[in-house]
């Protein structure tokens, strides 16, 4: 890292600001462009089912598991090192991930991509708020949030393109030129940041936040697959009932918690982290059903139903521009209520999607969801850095991500358990006549409902294959109720809840202020 000036800190902010949101490309970028690669993996790779749940899972557990400690260790021992740290990390576990023989071994490289990801994600959000003055920090969150909606929408069509053009493995080598261009960039104009206190790390609080948030996201992901009442699923809730408990006690008794947990009574912090989860908990359902809808029900191709979802960073990059200068005039309570009725509104529509709708119906749908998403997801996380001291923003950027990991679980697990209830029993009639192996398959899975159609013979192949599209979109229709609901009692809370403005100055219980400024002899910049 080359030694930056406060002055040359914040005259080159905005630079800082790019290479930041760069860094995050590779999150969003990473998680979609995974989806278009998995028949060609299970291919490739002869996966399992399982095998191909985990590719998928490993990541997701390990990001999830290790962001709370990686954002403390960044506050502790330096952000940007953090997240040069972290990108090398992801960029070599990205190369070995390239060139794995086996699913195991891609299992295992995709875990340590979650290691680096979970030193990535904080770091750039928390380096925001060190660098930003408070009345240019939401319009900088705003850029962050859009960068990591383009991201999401730009996945599924560089996997498509990648993946007919060079082998698999072209996925995960994408990688590289942004970790590099990163790490150069980064170097010039990343400046070097972290908690002047030092306070010691707090690996008690480290090792029972990992073991608890691993433990739950296990266990939602498990649920629909081995059943809400298996003993796997249980003891994954057990244990993380039991580390969620000791952590918090460790948190309320160590004299240097690693998350402070009288941040939750600022009502901008425990609000936009609610906000923040309802939005993610409604995306993350309502898109792993969207996406099979577009492929099985419409019959679009892995990639054109990838160039047909990338409209979403559309949306949210007009939502979280705009956002900062209504939150600015209106109040962040209401802009982030707007973007939830918003969010509610589109997915109200979704319900009424059927076998024939046309396209330019669902792309405008999904437009109006992302500008909706990008509502709630920028003014809400400015509320959440803005409630902590900028010396914490590692800690609190991480409890912000961890929100959206954990409630977009929740959000597949719920939303997919319904959709599956509902669409199996819609199934009970049109699989009747089918012999029981081949009835259990059709009555379970879409896909397999139109595979064993093709191979019946005349008008009741295409009895079965209409019967699973129409079975598809009620059981779509009745699933989507949920986070419509769960979305409108979340926007009238943030409305009740939410202050409309940040409560200045925002301090460390029993500490010091957020005394970030811009140098006096220095001009601000647009």
């Amino acid at each position: 890292m080359a030694r930056i000036s406060e002055e040359q800190k914040y005259q080159r902010r905005w630079w800082t600001l790019g290479v930041l949101s760069l860094s995050l490309v590779i999150i969003g970028l990473d998680n979609t462009i995974l989806n278009i690669a998995i028949p060609t993996l299970q291919t490739e790779l002869s996966a399992s089912a399982s095998d191909l749940q985990w590719i998928v899972d490993s990541y997701i557990l390990v990001f999830a598991g290790l962001l709370l400690t990686m954002g403390a260790i960044g506050d502790r021992f330096g952000r940007a090192r953090t997240l040069s740290a972290g990108l090398v990390v992801f960029g070599l576990a990205s190369v070995f991930a390239a060139f794995t023989q086996t699913a195991t071994e891609l299992i295992v490289a995709r875990a340590v991509m979650g290691i680096g990801g979970a030193m990535i994600m904080p770091a750039t959000l928390s380096i925001i708020t060190d660098v930003f003055p408070r009345e240019e920090r939401g319009r900088a969150i705003g850029i962050w949030a859009a960068v990591a909606g383009l991201g999401i929408g730009l996945g599924p069509i560089a996997g498509g393109i990648l993946l007919e053009n060079f082998f698999w493995g072209s996925v995960f080598l994408v990688n590289i030129p942004i970790v590099i261009t990163a790490l150069v960039l980064g170097y010039f104009f990343v400046p070097a940041s972290r908690d002047p206190e030092a306070t010691p790390l707090d690996l008690k609080g480290a090792l029972t936040s990992f073991v608890a948030v691993s433990a739950l996201v296990f266990g939602i992901i498990e649920g629909p697959a081995e059943g809400w009442s298996s003993p796997l699923v249980i003891a994954a809730f057990v244990l993380a009932g039991v580390f969620g408990a000791a952590f918090i006690w460790i948190e309320r008794t160590v004299e240097h918690p690693m998350l402070n947990l009288d941040y939750f009574r600022n009502p901008r912090f425990s609000g936009g982290a609610v906000a923040i989860s309802i939005a993610f908990f409604s995306l993350f359902g309502v898109i792993f059903l969207l996406t099979q809808y577009l492929q099985f029900v419409l019959g679009y191709s892995a990639l054109q139903a990838g160039v047909r979802t990338a409209p979403i960073a559309l949306g949210m990059v007009i939502g979280s521009a705009l956002s900062p200068r209504l939150a600015e005039r209106f109040g962040t309570n209401k802009v982030v209520a707007f973007g939830l009725f918003v969010l509610a509104a589109t997915l109200t529509g979704f319900t009424f999607f059927g076998v024939a709708t046309g396209y330019a119906v669902i792309g405008i749908a999904i437009v109006a969801m992302a500008f909706g998403m990008g509502n709630i997801m920028a003014p809400s996380t400015d509320s959440v850095m803005g409630a902590v001291p900028v010396a914490k923003g590692g800690v609190a950027s991480a409890t912000n991500d961890v929100t959206r990991q954990v409630a977009g679980a929740v959000g597949v697990a719920v939303i997919g358990s319904v959709f599956n209830s509902a669409y199996q029993a819609n199934m009970e009639t049109a699989v009747e006549q089918l012999p029981p192996e081949a009835a259990e398959a059709a009555g379970n899975s879409i896909g397999a409902a139109l595979q064993i159609a093709a191979q019946v013979p005349g008008q009741a192949g295409e009895a079965l294959a209409d019967a699973a599209r129409q079975g598809f979109v009620d059981a779509m229709g009745l699933a989507t109720w949920i986070p419509v609901a769960v979305a409108i009692v979340g926007g009238f809370l943030i409305l009740r809840f939410l202050p409309p403005h940040h409560l200045e100055p925002a301090e460390e219980p029993g500490a010091r202020t957020d005394s970030t400024t811009p140098p006096a002899e220095v001009s601000p910049q647009p």
